[in-house]
C-alpha cells in the first residue's frame, strides 16, 4: 500500500518598501530600467571608511506592516551583521535583523477558493538591505549593484502551508495587502515581492518536520505553485525509491519548468551574525506605536465582508470592488453622491468602467472620471434624461475631455427626447416604413418588439427613451 504523505510549506518573503531612497544612503529606491551601476554610492556599493544611515520612512513602514499583519511591533529592534561571501555583496556582509526584529509573530487569514480560512501564522518580521544582481553573458558572470542597499522586509511563515496551491493564495492576499497599506508595488516582475519556499513532506498525521528543500528564482505565483508542486512530488518519488531527501537550495527555471541543484543549504551558523557596530538600536515609543496602529485603514476582508453586508453585494461583487484599495474608495465615494442603489454602481462599475480602466491601463486613482462624475452620470441615466446607451459613451468621453457630463449632454444634445408628441411621430415613421414587420407582430410574433425599438433609437440618435418607446410602441401596435 503506497503511503499517504502531507506537503510542508514555509515561505520566506522579501518585500520592497516604497521609500524615495535606500535603506541606508540617499540613492534612489527604486532603479527600475537604469543602466547597471548607474544607482550606487559609496555606501551601498560597500567602500571602505563609509557609514550607514537609517532611513526613518522604511522603519516606519515595516512598523506599519508589522500592524496590518497583527505582529507585536518591538519599541526596540537591532540590526546585525549576517556573513557570507556573493559576488552581489560588496561589503561582504549584509545589515539585517536578526535575534530582535522589528516585528515578532503575527498572523495572515488566507482566504481559500473553496470558502474555507487558514491562519498562516509569522515567525518574524524584520528590516534589510538588499543585495544586488548577477547575471550570466557571454560566458561571464556580471554583476549589477543597483539593487544593494534596497530597504526590504523579510517575513518568515511558519510551515503550516501544505500546497503549491494553497502558497499562491497566501501570495495573492499578501500582495493585496501590501499595496492596500501603501508600503510596497508589489511588483513581482520588477522584484518588489520576491518569495523563497522551503519545502518538505511527511507521512500524513505525522508532526515531525523532515529534511527540506529551499527553492529561489520564482517571480510569479504561477511559478511558486509550480515549483512547490514539482518539488514536493520529486521528494515523494525519491522517498518511495528508498532514497531520502537531501537539504539544499533548488533554482526555478521558468522557461523549462524545471528545478536544478544551486548549492547546499547554509544554516544560521554559517552566517556568523553579530550586532551592526555602525547602527544604533531602533526604538519606538508606546505613543509612536499606537499612533502608527491608528493609522491603519479597514483592511481588504473587512472591508469586504462590510460591502456585503451594508451594501447587499454579492460576494463576486464585494471581492472584485475590494481588490485594490483606490477601486474600493472609487465605490464608496460614487455610492455617497449617487441617488441610485449601491447594487446599481457596483453593476455600471463592473461592467463598464472596470473595462474603461483595462483599455486605457489605469487604476482608479488615476481616472479624470472622478466618482462626482460617474455619480453624476449614473443619476443622468436613472432619471430618465440620458439613455444608458448615452451614459456609457459618456465615460469615456469625461474621461478624455475633462468635462462635467451634464456639459457634454447639452453641448451635443444627447438628452432624451422629452416631447411625447416628438417620439410618437418618430415611432409612427418607423412603423410606416416597417408594414411586413408590423404584419408579422400583430400575427403573434411579439418578439419584434425588440427590434421595432432598435430601429426607433437608430432613428433618433439613441436620444429616445427606451422604456417610454417600448410602452408607446405596444399602445400603437396594438390599435
Amino acid at each position: 500500500m503506497m503511503t499517504q504523505y502531507e506537503i510542508v510549506v514555509g515561505l520566506e518573503t522579501h518585500i520592497q518598501l516604497n521609500t524615495e531612497t535606500k535603506i541606508f544612503c540617499s540613492c534612489k529606491a527604486d532603479s527600475w530600467g537604469a543602466e547597471p551601476n548607474t544607482n550606487i554610492c559609496p555606501v551601498c556599493s560597500g567602500l571602505p571608511g563609509v557609514l550607514p544611515v537609517l532611513n526613518a520612512e522604511a522603519v516606519q513602514k515595516a512598523a506599519l506592516l508589522a500592524a496590518a499583519m497583527h505582529a507585536e511591533i518591538n519599541p526596540v529592534s537591532y540590526f546585525d551583521r549576517k556573513n557570507y561571501f556573493y559576488p552581489d555583496l560588496p561589503k561582504g556582509y549584509q545589515i539585517t535583523q536578526f535575534d530582535e526584529p522589528i516585528g515578532k509573530g503575527g498572523y495572515l487569514d488566507v482566504h481559500m477558493p473553496d470558502g474555507s480560512a487558514r491562519r498562516v501564522h509569522i515567525h518574524k518580521l524584520h528590516l534589510e538591505e538588499d543585495a544586488g544582481k548577477t547575471k550570466i553573458e557571454a560566458g561571464k558572470r556580471l554583476v549589477d549593484f543597483n539593487r544593494c542597499g534596497v530597504p526590504l522586509v523579510e517575513m518568515v511563515t511558519e510551515p503550516e502551508l501544505h500546497s503549491g496551491e494553497e502558497a499562491a493564495q497566501y501570495l495573492t492576499e499578501l500582495r493585496q495587502l501590501l499595496r492596500w497599506i501603501g508600503v510596497s508595488e508589489a511588483d513581482m516582475e520588477r522584484g518588489h515581492l520576491r518569495c523563497d519556499a522551503n519545502v518538505s513532506i511527511r507521512e500524513a498525521g505525522s508532526t515531525v518536520l523532515n529534511t527540506k528543500t529551499e527553492i529561489k528564482n520564482m517571480n510569479s505565483i504561477d511559478s511558486i505553485r509550480q515549483a512547490i508542486t514539482l518539488e514536493a512530488q520529486r521528494q515523494i518519488a525519491a522517498v518511495e525509491a528508498g532514497g531520502r531527501v537531501e537539504s539544499y537550495t533548488l533554482d526555478w527555471d521558468a522557461d523549462t519548468g524545471t528545478l536544478r541543484k544551486m548549492r547546499s543549504k547554509e544554516t544560521e551558523a554559517d552566517y556568523r551574525y553579530f550586532r551592526e557596530p555602525d547602527l544604533l538600536p531602533v526604538k519606538l515609543s508606546e505613543e509612536e506605536i499606537n499612533r502608527i496602529k491608528s493609522s491603519l485603514p479597514e483592511l481588504p476582508y473587512a472591508r469586504k465582508m462590510r460591502f456585503i453586508a451594508e451594501y447587499q453585494l454579492s460576494a463576486y461583487d464585494a471581492d472584485i470592488l475590494t481588490s485594490e484599495r483606490s477601486l474600493s474608495d472609487y465605490f464608496e465615494e460614487t455610492v455617497g453622491l449617487s441617488s441610485t442603489s449601491p447594487k446599481t454602481v457596483s453593476n455600471w462599475m463592473m461592467n463598464d468602467l472596470l473595462r474603461l480602466m483595462n483599455d486605457l491601463g489605469k487604476s482608479a486613482s488615476e481616472l479624470h472620471l472622478r466618482p462626482a462624475e460617474l455619480a453624476e452620470i449614473i443619476n443622468l441615466v436613472e432619471s430618465g434624461k440620458i439613455s444608458p446607451a448615452t451614459g456609457k459613451a459618456l465615460l469615456k468621453k469625461v474621461e478624455e475631455s475633462g468635462r462635467k457630463p451634464a456639459e457634454i449632454v447639452a453641448a451635443e444634445g444627447l438628452g432624451l427626447i422629452g416631447d411625447e408628441d416628438a417620439l410618437r411621430s418618430q415611432i409612427a415613421a418607423v412603423l410606416s416604413e416597417s408594414p411586413s414587420e408590423v404584419a408579422n407582430f400583430k400575427a403573434g410574433k411579439e418578439s419584434l418588439l425588440g427590434w421595432f425599438v432598435g430601429q426607433v433609437m437608430r432613428r433618433t440618435g439613441g436620444k429616445a427613451d427606451p422604456k417610454r418607446t417600448r410602452e408607446l410602441l405596444l399602445e400603437m401596435l396594438r390599435k
